[in-house]
């Protein structure tokens, strides 16, 4: 690897990755072993969850971030999936709300208390079925408060409108397992990485196609949205088996604009993006170290800036939000490092050095904040709403969110940008959102007696000799309820002959 020794100057040059202390870290919790290439950590200002190694079934792990040191064993869990659980992502606009996905084909949302969980929790808010296979991958939707996208082995995505707690569309493109999803700011674009080595760009409202590429020479595993710049990033492996980066222009996806071999290793590259400051990061699987670059409009565009050294290797990185951040430290990022071998989460603050106190503004601009900028029936139905330009002038958005400003002599594409808000005075929420699940009629389809809708076939082997061993206690029991009612039948047998004897004796004596 030969990055280009060129200097430049950047506010960012000096950034430094700090571990937290180890009475700080979370330590004790048995993370899960699957292989399956994911994080299996999701983190927010008030919970951080991790899957967790479990016998029969899925289960997560959700403690509060300030709940830091070791955690009991005997813990609460969220344990209702009958399969492993692959992925668990935060609601970003309900800190609540988590949604995760299983092999036992479903995904899954669930409500944590505000004083987290006292007891293991089994029901969940809202149980959803569609795919066939398994469920890999879980997504929210940047700007609208009630969206959620799943991918399966069944080469399907599924989007979900919560508010009814069904699918409102299924993107059929793909021809292999899809490996990753992102979103632009706005969330009218999608990006997808699939197993048949071709990125994908589309518009995830009618799940048309509008660009995709055929990554040969770079094997696409991750892909990543460069916020408003127009641009791609991509992970990957090259035709000689190193780990390779690469930047594309979201308008043209015949070739990327820049690719750059990074290291010979064999672990998965996990990219990850910082919109407010254009710095990029890169975290592999398996690896101790974290690179971080900075991104520019003009060339080189990917400029190398320092790299953050561990020995512990990483299973997986969960990322705190911004407003979670510690502002008075000049801290611009922060990761919950997985050490699947010592049980352990480090939190690892990605710092700009300051000399002074005061706030920096330079460095924390305008970020998108709780707030939903659409419901989920506003974005499924294409919006009919006012926007203003900078001119003052008011138009109104077509169902295509096409829009006419008289002041200029275009017409434009215009999509619902995300809620800002600023982290000077701190995170504070102006109002309480709450979620609220939809109320669902129970459903049956009675035959010889038996709800056919209650006794659903399993879905998985885990789940099958769950359900094989039950089937065999109770049985047992009914065995031995039976053998009980047999004596006791007996006994009554003896005592009503015991009777009969003693009134016909009484009838001859008299």
């Amino acid at each position: 690897m030969s990055w280009r020794p060129t200097y430049r100057s950047s506010k960012f040059r000096n950034v430094y990755g700090k571990v937290a202390n180890r009475e700080h870290c979370f330590d004790g919790i048995p993370i899960t072993k699957n292989v399956h290439d994911n994080h299996f950590c999701a983190v927010n200002s008030k919970f951080l969850a991790i899957v967790t190694e479990s016998s029969g079934g899925g289960s997560f792990i959700v403690v509060p971030v300030s709940q830091y040191g070791r955690i009991d064993p005997r813990h609460p869990k969220v344990c209702g999936h009958q399969g492993n659980v692959l992925d668990i992502k935060w609601n970003p606009f309900f800190e609540n709300i988590i949604a995760s996905c299983s092999e036992d084909t479903s995904v899954r949302i669930w409500e944590i208390p505000q004083e987290g969980l006292r007891r293991n929790m089994t029901e969940a808010v809202l149980e959803l079925y569609g795919h066939s296979r398994r469920v890999g991958l879980v997504e929210w939707h940047p700007t609208s408060s009630g969206i959620l996208f799943s991918a399966g082995y069944d080469y399907k995505v599924l989007i979900w409108n919560l508010e009814v707690g069904e699918a409102v569309k299924m993107i059929d493109c793909h021809t292999d397992v899809i490996l990753s999803m992102s979103f632009n700011t706005d969330g009218s674009l999608m990006a997808t990485s699939c197993k048949d080595k071709i990125l994908r760009l589309m518009e995830p409202r009618s799940g048309r196609v509008l660009q995709q590429a055929n990554c040969k020479n770079h094997r696409v595993n991750r892909v990543v949205f460069l916020g408003n710049m127009k641009r791609l990033v991509t992970t990957g492996v090259s035709r000689w088996n190193t780990r390779q980066i690469a930047l594309w222009d979201q308008e043209d996806l015949s070739m990327p604009m820049v690719e750059e071999e990074i290291d010979g290793l064999s672990g998965l590259l996990f990219p990850f993006y910082d919109a407010d400051t254009h710095m990029l990061y890169l975290a592999g699987k398996g690896d101790g170290n974290i690179r971080y670059f900075e991104i520019t409009t003009e060339k080189p565009y990917l400029q190398y800036l320092m790299e953050y050294r561990s020995p512990a290797p990483q299973k997986g990185l969960g990322v705190m939000p911004k407003h979670g951040l510690d502002v008075a430290a000049c801290e611009v990022f922060r990761f919950y490092k997985l050490v699947t071998l010592k049980g352990l989460i480090e939190p690892i603050s990605m710092i700009v050095p300051r000399r002074s106190d005061t706030y920096q503004e330079d460095i924390y601009p305008m970020t998108p904040g709780i707030q939903p900028a659409l419901t989920a029936s506003e974005w499924i139905s294409g919006i009919n709403r006012a926007h203003v330009f900078n001119c003052g002038t008011s138009v109104a958005i077509d169902q295509n969110c096409m829009c006419v400003c008289s002041c200029v002599s275009y017409t434009s594409m215009v999509q619902p940008d995300p809620v800002l808000m600023s982290l000077k005075e701190g995170y504070q929420r102006s109002d309480q959102l709450v979620f609220i699940a939809p109320a669902k009629e129970k459903k049956s389809v009675v035959v010889n007696g038996i709800d056919l809708l209650e006794n659903v076939p399993p879905r998985t082997e885990n789940e099958l000799l769950r359900m094989f061993f039950r089937q065999q206690e109770e049985l047992r029991r009914l065995k031995e309820e039976l053998a009980t009612k047999d004596v006791r039948i007996r006994q009554l047998e003896l005592e009503l002959n015991n009777l009969k004897n003693a009134h016909c004796e009484h009838l001859v004596t008299d």
